[in-house]
């Protein structure tokens, strides 16, 4: 009997080991959303097992075609899920918008009819609106919409490239219930400088936001790291140092995987997607090396779906 006990013991001592090494916790696939090109195709979905290799669902074909927005473009997809199952989306409609597209999904293939959030239309100087993310806080139970604009003199100008004259971004936010009704749009984070594509995570009590610093003159182009312990009160302007490497990195898309923050991000220059890790939020491991994502990949997010949910979707394209 004492035999028995140790041999289920080592069994389970080993299997554990493998899911930790893997980063494998649990049986809850990864699905990853992102755009190709410029963004003119529209919706394209990725999956996961392990958090590191990724397949692109559909054949790499698009699931959604955008048909909002001056450019119809949809750049930087972001997607997260309810406490009821539904799927929202919300996306960059084109370079010079003052809103962002919406959509919903029951399943992530059937989508709503899409429409605009005029998240900057009480700002009639607004550029842009560009690389809007979703984060649900379970503890207000809000959906916060945090993205990137410019309104021409508000901010001191920083120096910039000739190709990035009159764009000096800081972080807008609404939040909202229902997607029906929203929040006035309010700053969200100025660190003093360019910021765009901020990407919200929690672990344990602590709220994480990668960021990427946008200054070009001398060229930042990486991605740095605050935190607060509530939302609510926003985030500190003093960020981390630089944690993504000398290569040029944007949109940031974190996850939990075990006791470690994933944070993918396109390596824009390099044509291909990069990966950071860290515990702590201070000393992070660079592991590019041990992911693998679709040709063309491009500024997308990473989510979790049940078991049931991805087999309806992966059968949905046979």
């Amino acid at each position: 009997m004492k035999k028995t006990v140790l041999l289920i013991f080592l069994i389970l001592f080993v299997v554990t080991s493998c899911k930790q090494a893997s980063g494998d916790y649990d049986a809850n696939p990864f699905i990853f959303s992102y755009f190709m090109g410029n963004g003119e195709d529209g919706l394209h979905l990725a999956y996961s097992h392990d958090g590191l290799k990724w397949e692109a669902l559909n054949n790499g074909q698009s699931l959604l075609k955008p048909q909002v927005g001056k450019d119809r473009l949809m750049r930087d997809p972001s997607i997260v899920q309810d406490d009821n199952g539904v799927f929202h989306m919300v996306w960059t409609t084109g370079w010079w918008d003052q809103h962002i597209g919406y959509a919903s999904s029951k399943d992530l293939i059937n989508w709503s009819d899409q429409r605009t959030i005029p998240v900057m239309y009480d700002e009639p100087g607004t550029r842009n609106c560009w690389a809007p993310e979703l984060y649900y806080d379970n503890k207000s139970r809000l959906f916060y919409i945090v993205w990137a604009s410019t309104i021409p003199g508000r901010f001191p100008e920083n120096p910039t490239s000739e190709s990035e004259k009159g764009l000096n971004h800081r972080q807008y936010y609404v939040t909202t219930k229902d997607f029906d009704t929203f929040s006035e749009a309010e700053l969200f984070f100025d660190p003093g400088f360019s910021v765009i594509d901020a990407a919200i995570i929690k672990k344990d009590d602590l709220y994480w936001m990668i960021v990427k610093n946008e200054n070009s003159a001398p060229p930042e182009k990486n991605l740095r790291v605050v935190f607060t312990d509530d939302l609510a009160n926003g985030f500190p302007a003093d960020v981390s140092e630089n944690i993504s490497g000398e290569q040029w990195a944007e949109g940031p898309s974190p996850i939990l995987i075990g006791e470690y923050v994933y944070v993918y991000f396109d390596k824009y220059r390099d044509k291909r997607y990069g990966a950071i890790r860290s515990i702590d939020g201070k000393v992070w491991e660079d592991v590019s090396e041990q992911i693998e994502f679709p040709s063309g990949t491009r500024h997308g997010t990473a989510f979790r779906i049940t078991e049931d949910e991805f087999e309806r979707l992966k059968n949905s394209f046979k």
